[in-house]
């Protein structure tokens, strides 16, 4: 039983750690080439995400209409 606690307490500890620094993690991760494009296909491969992204960069002015 006191393991078990003790197993919760250190998950949160370790993601309240992670969260704290999310951004200097987030920025060292993607230092990798192999990463960043994994992480941007999954990202990509999400529909709501990727019709949101495609919008807001193709639906501005265009001097072609």
């Amino acid at each position: 039983m006191v393991r078990k606690v003790i197993s919760i307490f250190m998950l949160g500890l370790a993601g309240y750690l992670v969260f704290e620094s999310r951004y200097r993690v987030m920025n060292m991760l993607l230092r990798s080439r192999l990463l960043r494009r994994v992480a941007v296909g999954s990202i990509m491969g999400l529909p709501g995400i990727r019709n949101k992204m495609m919008n807001s960069l193709f639906s501005g002015h265009s001097e072609f209409q």
